[in-house]
């Protein structure tokens, strides 16, 4: 399934993609994309719908982040070879973890504000993996069953304030809009296999990254099962799994984003996000 939101900041309500293309009104069926209706049994319930008896929405309606009530979002650093060695970073031994505020999250198709004071904003097309049901010192065998799905995250950074600031990277990944998400969580029964996704990111037009989840240092079942070794995971956190090469902070000379520009980014099957950069 397609599981997505739509409708105003704020006022979000629950529907799915069909075969077709087509919006769907799931609003009679769950509350929201969120919490208990991430549930293995909930998404069953789903799956068994018709769509073609399901409200048609409108192909206008806005589509805010595929994921509500979320908990909290675990970022993971460097988990491309090929990124560190342009971040002039060593390849971590363990999965690099940081966090992003859920005040961060916004539709993917909405504006990206560029913070006040900021010097070296930046881009990066991450697969994020939203959490299906609680993950606590889960083994790698049996991470995979904790998910609930996939989705494109672009994870938005302001490379001064997270390296030039004094420390913790937080502070250049938190910023309002800094966590696009959407436009679809697709569950993971439609997605065959996580370490085999294509993903792209274009700023003007420009293709600045050309990745794949193969080359990922740490895998999906992985970072699932290490994370939940110091946190529970909660059905609707989501973890971002780290950005392929082409970010503007390893281009010769850097690049960085400023207000009036587009970002186009997508991974295979998960769909594709479209940002205008805005001044905050």
């Amino acid at each position: 399934m397609k599981l997505l939101r739509v409708g105003p900041p704020g006022q979000e309500k629950p529907a799915l993609l069909d075969r077709n293309g087509i919006l769907r009104d799931l609003s009679g069926h769950a509350a929201d994309i969120a919490g208990a209706t991430l549930l293995p049994d909930s998404l069953d319930r789903l799956r068994r719908l018709d769509p073609s008896t399901l409200p048609e929405l409108p192909a206008t309606t806005r589509v805010g982040a595929c994921v509500g009530a979320v908990g909290k979002i675990v970022c993971v650093g460097l988990n491309y070879s090929d990124h560190a060695a342009e971040s002039g970073m060593a390849v971590p031994s363990e999965p690099v973890l940081f966090m992003k505020p859920t005040s961060a999250i916004c539709g993917p198709f909405d504006d990206v504000e560029i913070p006040r004071g900021a010097e070296k904003t930046d881009w990066e097309v991450e697969l994020g993996i939203v959490i299906g049901k609680t993950a606590k010192y889960v083994t790698e065998a049996q991470a995979l069953e904790h998910v609930a799905g996939y989705c494109v995250v672009n994870d938005v950074s302001e490379r001064a304030f997270q390296l030039e600031r004094g420390g913790q990277w937080d502070k250049g990944k938190g910023h309002d809009t800094f966590a696009p998400i959407g436009p679809w969580l697709v569950t993971s029964d439609e997605v065959e296999d996580p370490q085999a996704l294509d993903m792209w990111l274009e700023v003007d037009g420009t293709r600045y990254q050309n990745g794949s989840t193969r080359t990922m240092i740490f895998g999906v079942a992985h970072l699932v099962s290490y994370i939940s070794q110091f946190m529970s995971l909660q059905p609707g956190d989501i973890i971002s799994t780290g950005t392929p090469p082409g970010v503007g902070f390893g281009q010769k000379p850097p690049l960085y984003l400023c207000p009036g520009q587009t970002m186009r980014l997508a991974i295979a099957g998960l769909g594709e996000q479209t940002q205008r950069t805005v001044a905050a």
